[in-house]
């Protein structure tokens, strides 16, 4: 039958494609959709190279010998659910690679046959044969897996054609059945049977025979009033020809007792897995477990699903009891609409035990039961409240599978659980469980299902789940990822849909294990507080399950939607301590630059060159005309010992002479009858700037002609401006005579000019002295020129120089 359902499963892809053409590029196959079209023949446009043709639910009534002939590739074509009355299957005799050919759900009457050799699969079921379409031709396609086939009598001569066929898959599906000779299908040499009865069909003698025809037996549509005679005389002929392991029950509409007789009958033949699905009961119920023979089975596995009821007054020891006194390992009772099971008091033999989709309740497990070899046990879908009652219940097993999802279970932190050593698998999801259920929970337990609950949190006064390998916390309520100091073991985590903004650090140094991690969907805030996380997946080579589509940045609001993938946050942002390293060192080094500069290039003494020249051209801009036109007829004094007079005459001169300055120095120039003191002041009051050309001898042998003349005149406070000082060697302060107050407070209070040792910095030295002693040279000029004339012709002197020297002695 599986592989009728893969058929199927394909039709039903084949016609989700309606009425299109599409090329499997794997295997290089056509496909070719014209179903439910409303065609009354087939197309003669279709693409000769079609692999896969779709004619079904049309109006399809005649097949011609032409319409296939063009398919020389044809390997699968579904003509099911048209209107065929006549078939002829030499129409696809120039099909020779046809594998499978569908003609179900039809009006076939009569079949004309041909030896298709390549065809696996044929389905002529569901059509209006009066007995079965098989002839000798039929026994001659070797290659036959699966047949379908549909008659209103079956005989066993029509069988006799095929018997040597060994086929995979007989399926039966009658429309109606006037007459069944009885031995017909144990003819049959298949290995699965599956009939679809018509309605109110006696079905006893066909499932006789089809237990002994095949290993798997399938019957669907069992309904009627028939009743089974004489079943005890044929017990022993059926134990000793039956071949059935696996018998499928589908589509059951009997009483209660008529359920019964099938359960009984089946319980002695070689039948070990027994289903029965979609199921509705009536009727009274008059037999009980106690007229039950539980003895001489092999019976394994009983499953009753989708149960439904005509009656509701159901005597619970009749029913229950009926299935629990089974000695069978695997019980299955799913969607009944129980609202209890009973247990006998002795130990029964279940291992596999599935409840699901019942409405149990807590009663269940008021009464305690045993059952020391179950391994399994599912009880989803039900209405269970107490998970600790259900610990009380299990305690006693061997059990190692419990499923209890999609109840109203709850845990009170004062409730005592009592789990089996053995237990490793628990589902638990889809309850009202919070974070009080880690403290009920197995010790050994090994994969834990919490998803779609009320957990909040994961406390960390809870007992240490060593074993603990796979853990399901989605859609919950966790602002946090759990860490693993509890589960050392632990190397699956979903935690989807939650409530995580920024997973902490725990998580990252606990879970060292966590090959598997699936966080996806929650609220993340990407910031630095995630970068962590966002690295893991790019050094853990596919350790988060569903990246990246479902990691999406939610806060701040301007990368909300963003995925995590394109979220860049760099070590250096988001490391304070790096950060605060990374400056210190930065600082260091420019510290450090900053005073190679110093030693290597005096960077101090050029800062304090331009600081002067900044001063002194502000001065100098504010300088007034009534300062120039004082009586002057030099633009400069300068004043030096003897010790540099090589500097001034070498250095200084020729510098301010470039300049047109006219110069006033003590060389031979001095007047007679005067001291030189009164020279000095007299070439002072004459020239616009004073220049000091300071040394330590200076300051010994000449500084004490000043002193007396600026304290007398207070020229350190009105005319500091026109006083310039030129420092040829450094002088410390304490050096400085206490005698010499007013030196003192010029070098304190005005800057001065220094002379720089190395030539590369007299450029700038030139350039603040120029600055100094920059008047309005012409109007100066002017004025020096005409004093000088005038003098000239009062004294009868021949030089416009007045040169007074000065001893350093």
């Amino acid at each position: 039958m599986k592989l009728i359902r893969s058929i199927y499963i394909f039709c039903g892809i084949a016609m989700s494609v309606h009425g299109r053409t599409s090329e499997l590029p794997e295997e290089r196959e056509l496909t070719t959709n014209c179903s439910n079209m409303s065609l009354r023949k087939v197309p003669t446009d279709l693409t000769p190279t079609t692999t896969t043709l779709d004619l079904s639910y049309n109006l399809l009534f005649q097949l011609q010998h032409s319409d296939f002939h063009s398919f020389s590739k044809l390997k699968i074509l579904i003509l099911c659910h048209n209107r065929i009355q006549e078939l002829d299957i030499k129409t696809f005799e120039f099909n020779k690679e046809l594998q499978y050919l569908d003609v179900s759900y039809n009006r076939l009457k009569t079949v004309t046959w041909y030896s298709l050799a390549g065809l696996r699969q044929l389905d002529l079921s569901f059509n209006d044969f009066d007995s079965m379409p098989i002839s000798e031709e039929t026994g001659n396609m070797s290659h036959l897996e699966i047949l379908g086939l549909s008659a209103a009598k079956i005989r066993k001569s029509d069988f006799q054609k095929i018997a040597h066929l060994h086929l995979n898959t007989v399926f039966l599906g009658l429309r109606t059945l006037s007459h069944y000779e009885e031995g017909s299908l144990p003819i049959l040499n298949t290995t699965k049977l599956h009939i679809v009865l018509p309605i109110n069909t006696n079905f006893w003698v066909l499932l006789r025979d089809g237990i002994k025809t095949s290993k798997i037996l399938e019957m669907t549509n069992l309904d009627g009033k028939s009743q089974f005679e004489s079943h005890e005389t044929q017990q022993n002929l059926i134990l000793e020809n039956a071949k059935t392991s696996i018998l499928l029950l589908n589509k059951v509409d009997l009483l209660w007792d008529d359920l019964l007789l099938i359960l009984q009958f089946v319980w002695h033949t070689s039948v070990e897995y027994f289903q029965i699905q979609h199921v509705i009961f009536g009727g009274k119920v008059y037999l009980d477990h106690n007229s039950f023979d539980y003895s001489n089975t092999i019976m394994r596995t009983i499953n009753l699903e989708h149960v439904h009821f005509r009656v509701f007054n159901i005597p619970q020891e009749r029913v229950y009891l009926l299935f629990t006194k089974m000695a069978i390992d695997n019980l299955t009772i799913l969607d009944a609409q129980m609202p209890h099971i009973l247990f006998p008091s002795y130990p029964t033999r279940f291992q596999y035990l599935n409840f699901a989709s019942n409405i149990f309740t807590d009663d269940v497990f008021r009464k305690p039961v045993q059952l020391p070899h179950l391994k399994t046990l599912i009880l989803k879908d039900n209405k269970l409240e107490t998970l600790s009652l259900v610990s009380c219940f299990v305690r006693n097993t061997s059990l190692e599978h419990l499923d209890l999802s999609q109840n109203l279970l709850q845990y009170e932190n004062d409730e005592k659980c009592l789990w089996p050593e053995t237990l490793i698998t628990m589902n638990l999801s889809f309850n009202k469980l919070a974070d009080s259920v880690f403290r009920c929970l197995p010790r050994n337990i090994q994969m834990l299902d919490l998803n779609n609950n009320n957990i909040h949190t994961v406390p960390k006064e809870i007992i240490h789940l060593t074993s603990l390998q796979e853990l399901n916390l989605a859609f919950n309520f966790l602002t946090d990822l759990p860490g693993c100091s509890h589960f050392r073991r632990l190397s699956v985590l979903n935690i989807e849909m939650n409530l995580i903004l920024s997973p902490s650090v725990d998580f990252f140094q606990s879970c060292q294990q966590v090959k598997t991690l699936n966080a996806g969907g929650n609220p993340f805030r990407c910031t630095c507080e995630l970068r962590d996380f966002i690295q893991l997946e790019k050094y853990s080579e596919g350790m988060m399950a569903g990246w990246s589509d479902s990691y999406i940045c939610e806060y701040p609001l301007d990368l909300k939607g963003t995925q995590l993938k394109d979220i860049h946050l760099s070590e250096l942002s988001c490391n304070i301590a790096l950060l605060i390293v990374i400056i210190v060192v930065i600082m260091l080094v420019l510290g450090m630059a900053v005073a190679l500069c110093c030693l290597r290039f005096d960077l101090p003494w050029y800062l304090r060159m331009l600081g002067q020249w900044a001063r002194t051209w502000y001065r100098v801009r504010k300088t007034t005309q009534g300062q120039l036109k004082r009586n002057i007829q030099f633009h400069v004094f300068i004043s030096y010992c003897e010790h540099d007079s090589a500097w001034v005459k070498h250095e200084l001169i020729p510098n301010l002479e470039k300049e047109d300055v006219l110069i006033c120095f003590h060389e031979g120039n001095s007047d007679p009858g005067k001291s030189i003191t009164e020279d000095i002041i007299n070439c002072m009051e004459k020239s616009s700037k004073s220049i000091f050309v300071l040394s330590p001898n200076f300051i010994q042998s000449e500084w004490y002609h000043y002193e007396l003349y600026f304290g007398h005149h207070n020229l350190f406070h009105e005319g500091s401006d026109d006083i310039i000082l030129i420092l040829l060697e450094p002088i410390p302060l304490y050096c400085i005579p206490t005698r010499y107050p007013t030196l003192k407070a010029l070098m304190e209070k005005k800057a001065y000019l220094e002379w720089p040792k190395d030539r590369r910095k007299c450029c700038l030295f030139w350039a603040n002295l120029r600055a100094a002693i920059h008047v309005n040279l012409l109007e100066t000029r002017e004025v020096c020129e005409l004093q000088t004339f005038t003098e000239l012709n009062e004294e009868s002197r021949g030089s416009a120089i007045s040169l007074i020297k000065t001893d350093c002695l």
